[in-house]
């Protein structure tokens, strides 16, 4: 099949494809946090009246340049205090709408911070720490300023748990970790979900010790925590709502939200 394929390619003028496959691509604005938990996992009973209690906790969003020039004035108008906005992707991809969307969210008075979205399987934990930090994942003790995020979910590209047993994703997650805290001296923030993360990554490293967690669950109930995590700092729990991007609750009051930003 391959020698016939070949056959009419040259009859048509054309050279035949190369036998190896090309080099998939590396970063998207489709790839934004939750964008394949979405996928894998779908909804819960969000159209019910048990929407998430906001009572004690801090509304944000999470965005990416799927979301393009962000109106930071209609969402602060609308009550988000905070944002995390995607800069990087693997070692290659930086978010052409980040400038935009990281100081238009400082400027109009949010805490926002920076995230990565993980591609394990293409380069180790340090060479994406480092490019992620050199592109946006930095940190200040400004109060405005969030600990930089991991996200870690499903693989956009391929086998789900990127083809990497717990063990090396384990070891992965703890390299990309202890860079993210050398060059910036704040452990960064895991974004997941329970069900990708226990099946993926495990419990043999309780991240929960050092990692603030945000977990993606879409659902009015957030449910069972991933394992080595026993409190969440921000619960995405919707995909789309009020703001732009997901929609996200801090567990916590404003003022806890500040004195993460801080220290």
């Amino acid at each position: 099949m391959r020698t016939l394929i070949s056959i009419v390619a040259i009859v048509a003028g054309m050279s035949p494809a190369p036998a190896s496959a090309a080099p998939l691509p590396e970063g998207s604005a489709d790839h934004v946090a939750g964008s394949q938990i979405l996928k894998h996992e779908g909804t819960g009973d969000l159209r019910t009246a048990g929407s998430p209690p906001t009572e004690g906790k801090v509304p944000g969003m999470d965005v990416s340049s799927h979301q393009g020039d962000v109106d930071w004035k209609s969402s602060w108008d609308k009550g988000a205090r905070f944002a995390y906005v995607k800069a990087t992707e693997g070692t290659h991809y930086r978010n052409p709408k980040f400038t935009q969307q990281y100081n238009g969210s400082y400027n109009i008075g949010m805490i926002r911070g920076a995230y990565h979205f993980a591609l394990p399987d293409r380069s180790d934990g340090v060479a994406q720490a480092n490019f992620f930090v050199n592109n946006g994942g930095g940190w200040s003790p400004d109060g405005k300023t969030l600990p930089p995020a991991l996200d870690m979910e499903y693989n956009p590209y391929g086998e789900t748990c990127y083809n990497m047993s717990q063990a090396a994703m384990t070891t992965w997650v703890k390299a990309f970790s202890d860079r993210v805290f050398h060059l910036t001296k704040r452990h960064p923030t895991i974004y997941t979900s329970t069900s990708w993360w226990n099946k993926c990554v495990g419990g043999s490293v309780k991240f929960g010790d050092n990692n603030p967690l945000w977990v993606a669950h879409y659902n009015s109930k957030l449910g069972p925590l991933p394992m080595g995590f026993e409190f969440h700092t921000i619960w995405q729990w919707q995909a789309a709502g009020l703001f732009p991007g997901d929609q996200n609750l801090f567990n916590g009051r404003f003022e806890q939200l500040q004195r993460i930003a801080s220290s």
